[in-house]
């Protein structure tokens, strides 16, 4: 199940609140959710964002990917989930980068041998 923490519109007309919420890529962006990690009221000037930053490192743990504007928003709150996000990202990448590169030195010394 592919899995992405987003933000799921609430509210009256004119007044729009958010939750951040863990969903199933397939569902609808109001439709059921797997789990609520934190809010959002764009109304409010202070604490407009509350999250569960425990929760939230879990599922990005998990595999969870997080939308471009649920990023944004976590970053001004839980700055340390995100840093660790992307290093571990990078880390990845860098891992994969290396494994491509040691299959294409040891191909070339396998054409070279022969």
């Amino acid at each position: 199940m592919a899995v992405k923490i987003r933000m799921r519109q609430q509210g009256r007309k004119n007044y729009q609140t958010f939750r951040l919420v863990v969903t199933d890529i397939r569902n609808p962006r109001d439709g059921k959710y797997v789990e609520t990690l934190g809010s959002y009221d764009p109304h409010k000037k202070e604490n407009a964002l509350t999250v569960n930053a425990e929760r939230l490192s879990f599922w990005l743990s998990q595999g969870a990917e997080l939308t471009e504007n649920a990023e944004n928003l976590v970053k001004g709150v839980a700055p340390q989930v995100i840093q660790e996000f992307r290093e571990k990202r990078l880390a990845k990448k860098a891992r994969k980068t290396a494994q491509r590169r040691e299959k294409r030195v040891a191909k070339k010394a396998d054409s070279v041998k022969s």
